[in-house]
């Protein structure tokens, strides 16, 4: 949880055996306007602490991503994973970063380009991970959390986010092969539509049997 930067009492309400907050993951580096650290940094941690470990059984993890999150600029590079250390190697690529009050006055145009490339960043750096560190029993279920905010899609813009189910386990898209949903990263404008609570308990009575 890199946003997590202060006391999370909540989270004993949600029934995790352990929770990666902010002051545990090591990072050295600058943040990046809002976010604590980049995605990449974020992932490499979740890879050393948890999933990359040869000492547990089977893992189910949730890893919040912070870089797409207001404001979107500067946007650090895709690091050579073994670049990554500490963070300290993002220093050089933070500069200019803009104040969260000044985010809402500046050109819409490229408050738009800038979220462009900050999701592009995020999903990069996912699905990277995803193919370098990756097994066959890797299920990653990639889930926006909420529309962005209306200066960037407009002020009649939808609450639909996308949500994607990845692995390259035949088994576990052979459970969801029911559900209508299409393969690939993009879902078409007649994908099926529902509330995150549904996708939530179709997902787990998939898988609890």
């Amino acid at each position: 949880m890199p946003g997590t930067t202060r006391d999370w009492p909540e989270a004993a309400f949600y029934g995790h055996q352990r929770v990666h907050a902010f002051d545990g993951l090591g990072y050295r580096g600058p943040p990046f306007s809002w976010s604590p650290m980049p995605d990449q940094y974020a992932l490499s941690a979740f890879d050393r602490l948890e999933y990359g470990r040869t000492d547990r059984g089977p893992l189910m993890a949730e890893v919040a991503l912070t870089s797409s999150h207001a404001p979107w600029s500067p946007v650090p590079p895709l690091l050579p994973w073994d670049r990554v250390g500490d963070g300290s190697a993002y220093a050089p690529y933070a500069h200019d970063q803009r104040a969260w009050d000044t985010i809402w006055t500046g050109d819409p145009a490229a408050i738009r380009a800038d979220y462009v490339r900050s999701t592009e960043y995020s999903l990069e750096t996912l699905y990277d991970w995803v193919s370098r560190f990756g097994d066959d029993r890797l299920v990653v279920v990639v889930l926006g959390d909420h529309q962005p905010a209306p200066m960037v899609v407009g002020q009649d813009a939808g609450r639909d986010v996308p949500i994607s189910v990845v692995t390259r386990d035949q088994a576990v898209l052979d459970r969801i092969a029911g559900w209508g949903w299409t393969p690939g990263l993009r879902p078409p404008p007649t994908a099926p539509v529902q509330p995150m609570e549904d996708f939530r308990d179709r997902f787990l009575s998939a898988f609890n049997r």
